[in-house]
């Protein structure tokens, strides 16, 4: 079972930013694809960001234009940049992939919106706080 470690998340001002990461013990078809997904208290899982082998790229409409996911598939890294960060961004933040059987021709974007479901694998999640 493939192991994601999610890191760099913090606590931030309004407008600031952060970068993510998220190491995978290895890239596999597990990895086919891989999102950032956040959770505040009280509220549903949602996705934020996430890439495919296809390249395929997707963001949830409250990050288009702010964040960027990246990939480095040498370093089994995913990341996420973070900018104009504001205080509804504040969750814990999680890494998570899935394989190419759960997230085939681009499936796991779908409604306009990142899939949670078809993510698999998960990491344990970093906080990110921004504060007003």
């Amino acid at each position: 079972r493939v192991q994601l470690v999610e890191s760099g998340g913090g606590s931030v001002q309004t407008g600031g930013s952060l970068r993510l990461s998220c190491v995978a013990s290895e890239y596999t078809d597990s990895t086919y694809c891989m999102g950032w997904f956040r959770q505040a208290p009280g509220k549903e899982r949602e996705g934020v960001a996430g890439i495919d082998s296809e390249g395929r790229i997707r963001y949830a409409d409250s990050v288009k234009g702010r964040f960027t996911i990246s990939k480095d598939n040498a370093k089994n890294t995913l990341n996420l940049e973070m900018n104009s960060l504001k205080p509804e961004d504040t969750a814990l933040y999680y890494c998570a992939a899935g394989s190419s059987r759960d997230c085939y021709s681009g499936s796991w974007y779908s409604f306009g919106a990142i899939q949670t479901d078809r993510f698999a694998y998960w990491g344990q999640g970093t906080q990110v706080t921004v504060s007003s």
